[in-house]
């Protein structure tokens, strides 16, 4: 146990070290082979702090949340990426070349939510108002089950406003 206990620290701090971005505040999104870094601002990230076992200091997990909630937070999910990226879509239409570039690059993804949420309540001590702004934060999924199939959240939505649902009402 006490070998695995090691192990762990170090790969905690060997992922900090290399993944965290001091410009962005936040961790990169892809390291080349070289390590350099990817600054573009994603939510894939939210899963290194909203699972059980996060690999980050607590100080850098407020840090990955508080941006996300800035930069990728929609009332319909987060965004794939940040709208000051210049490969920024904040709509997903048009032809099908047209939607595919879109959808990983802005278009916003409702099932995102349960990571953000997850990120959100630990890093605010799991108290009873971190709990409520996550219900808040969850809040326009209840209208949402009566207005894009029946009982069901999108698969994907605008990630400029209004938000307006896109792709499969019955994916997420």
């Amino acid at each position: 146990a006490e070998e695995f206990t090691q192990q762990a620290g170090r790969t905690a701090a060997s992922f900090a070290d290399k993944f965290w971005n001091p410009q962005t505040r936040c961790l990169f999104d892809v390291l080349s082979d070289e390590d350099v870094g990817d600054a573009s601002i994603r939510p894939n990230q939210l899963l290194a702090v909203s699972l059980p076992f996060s690999p980050l200091p607590e100080n850098l997990q407020q840090q990955v949340v508080a941006v996300c909630q800035k930069k990728l937070l929609t009332p319909m999910g987060l965004r794939t990426l940040a709208p000051d990226a210049p490969a920024y879509h904040g709509y997903c239409v048009g032809d099908q070349r047209t939607r595919d570039i879109a959808y990983h690059q802005g278009t916003a993804w409702p099932w995102l939510m349960g990571p953000f949420v997850s990120a959100y309540v630990k890093v605010n001590g799991s108290n009873a108002a971190a709990r409520a702004q996550a219900g808040a934060f969850l809040q326009p999924f209840a209208d949402h089950l009566h207005q894009y199939g029946l009982g069901s959240i999108c698969e994907i939505a605008d990630g400029n406003a209004p938000h307006t649902p896109r792709g499969c009402p019955f994916q997420a």
